[in-house]
């Protein structure tokens, strides 16, 4: 540090990068020392620099940054809108670049190259069983259109079609009775377990949730996972208000925050692998749980309601409607028509007059 007589983020930088620096610079930031910055980002770009220049070819050099920074990054940038981004949207980058970065390896183990790659290449390739299978189809599509790949080559591209394994609502149940009634169990692992078991939520969302999300409307505790609050049940709304209530930092600076569930890096939530190991510990299968939540809301509420509520984009919701035999066609035709009802109602009422 004697270098870089001002402390900033690049000096941090140049130090080894360990987690007690990573705990150290959480710490300034909180104070106020240095501005924050997405560390989450800062160590995907540094995974992207470290991948890229293990590549002996050029153009497989070019062409796994082009796919991370102008095709991944770039839309993951526009959706943050300034706001750091989730453990799951930084995960989600990561694997297309595994995936990418394995499949260029695997050409240039066999002399090949991307510019001279083969349709028989390409499904000798995937299937072989390689990591993130559908990932590395959305690489060489992209790669095709932008000139990298032959314009011949083709990947298939695998849509989401409705949920896959077993919806054991009976097991969702009995680990949702648990968590309301046992209070011996952390209320903060509590609270997080049966929003997955009740709201269908990821731990992605939960771990970032914010004091705001929730109000009080008279005697009722609202919680705010999308655009229509949700008036929390009993015993889980005084849950919510001791959380709120009793959350402290643990850290050794403490520091005010308004996260629900606060980390143990100062100003920081809980980090989201270890919401997920907290989960796992009381019984909560978060994507099985999750998934089983989805498929029962979906059969009760109409897909913009569902949307609406849980804070899903709204083709997720019709697609869970779908999959566990809702009427969402009925429903929007319902809608259609009470739009066209009321747009009469005006020149009905005056031709009366």
């Amino acid at each position: 540090m004697r270098e870089h007589p001002v402390l900033t983020h690049a000096a941090l930088d140049t130090m080894p990068q360990t987690k007690t620096l990573d705990h150290f610079r959480s710490m300034l930031v909180s104070a106020g020392a240095l501005e924050f910055r997405d560390e989450g980002l800062i160590r995907l770009e540094r995974e992207v620099d470290k991948a890229v220049a293990a590549h002996r070819l050029v153009e497989h050099q070019r062409a796994l940054r082009g796919f991370v920074d102008w095709h991944l990054m770039r839309r993951l940038r526009g959706r943050l809108n300034g706001k750091p981004a989730r453990v799951q949207q930084t995960q989600n980058v990561r694997v297309h670049l595994v995936a990418a970065d394995a499949f260029l390896h695997w050409l240039e183990g066999r002399g090949a190259s991307l510019h001279g790659c083969t349709q028989t290449a390409v499904e000798s390739y995937l299937n072989s069983e390689p990591p993130h299978p559908k990932r590395c189809s959305a690489f060489i599509r992209w790669a095709a259109r932008q000139r990298y790949a032959p314009a011949g080559v083709k990947a298939p591209a695998i849509r989401w079609t409705g949920p896959a394994g077993p919806h054991d609502q009976d097991a969702r149940w009995a680990v949702a009775r648990q968590l309301l009634h046992n209070d011996s169990l952390p209320t903060a692992d509590r609270v997080a377990g049966l929003l997955v078991l009740l709201y269908a939520q990821n731990a992605s969302g939960i771990h970032r949730l914010t004091t705001d999300r929730v109000t009080k409307d008279g005697d009722s505790v609202l919680l705010s996972l999308g655009e229509r609050p949700i008036r929390l049940p009993a015993p889980l709304d005084a849950l919510m208000l001791d959380l709120i209530a009793a959350r402290a930092p643990h850290t050794v600076l403490q520091h005010e925050s308004d996260w629900i569930f606060p980390g143990r890096s100062a100003g920081q939530p809980i980090h989201q692998s270890q919401m997920l190991r907290r989960l796992r510990a009381i019984g909560v299968k978060t994507r099985q749980g999750r998934n089983t939540a989805l498929f029962a809301l979906a059969q009760q509420l109409p897909a913009g309601q569902l949307a609406k509520m849980l804070g899903v984009h709204i083709s997720v919701a019709v697609a869970w409607q779908r999959a566990s035999g809702g009427d969402w066609m009925a429903y929007a035709a319902a809608i259609a028509a009470r739009s066209a009802a009321r747009a009469r109602t005006p020149k009905d009422s005056t031709t009366g007059a």
